[in-house]
């Protein structure tokens, strides 16, 4: 049996302002409505569906997993939107990206809330890397 993911709901408290700001950050496209929702798909075929709701929305964590050309870009569009990023979940590592698996991640949050994430190397992929846990500063970061 093949088993692929196709589309999750991000609830949001505006979808026009969720929806756009991470295709902007990820270089993505936002799609024409369908009822309720507001797509954003990755190039893997992925569609997140932007829905409003007026509810507390609960925090939820969004991973991409991405290019090394377009996670410059990513973090280029981070740093100039002036949008805070984070080498790690918690926040203890501000202003900075993480090494681990020997690639490149940052963590932002989006409008709403939700906890977002670029990486360059999938977890695990290089254990033994001697850049895991290591943190570089991001000139000009928020």
């Amino acid at each position: 049996m093949s088993v692929e993911f196709n589309h999750t709901i991000v609830l949001s408290q505006d979808r026009e302002k969720s929806a756009h700001f991470l295709a902007e950050v990820l270089g993505l496209e936002v799609g024409e409505p369908a009822g309720m929702f507001l797509p954003v798909t990755t190039a893997n075929g992925v569609t997140l569906d932007f829905a409003t709701v007026d509810i507390d929305i609960p925090v939820q964590h969004y991973a991409f997993l991405v290019s090394e050309d377009d996670f410059d870009g990513i973090l280029a569009r981070l740093v100039e939107g002036r949008i805070p990023i984070q080498a790690d979940p918690p926040g203890r590592h501000p202003r900075r990206i993480n090494r681990n698996d020997g690639g490149r991640g940052v963590y932002f949050t989006d409008p709403s809330g939700h906890g977002m994430e670029a990486f360059t190397r999938p977890y695990g992929s290089d254990p033994a890397s001697p850049l895991n846990g290591v943190t570089e500063d991001v000139p000009g970061a928020c």
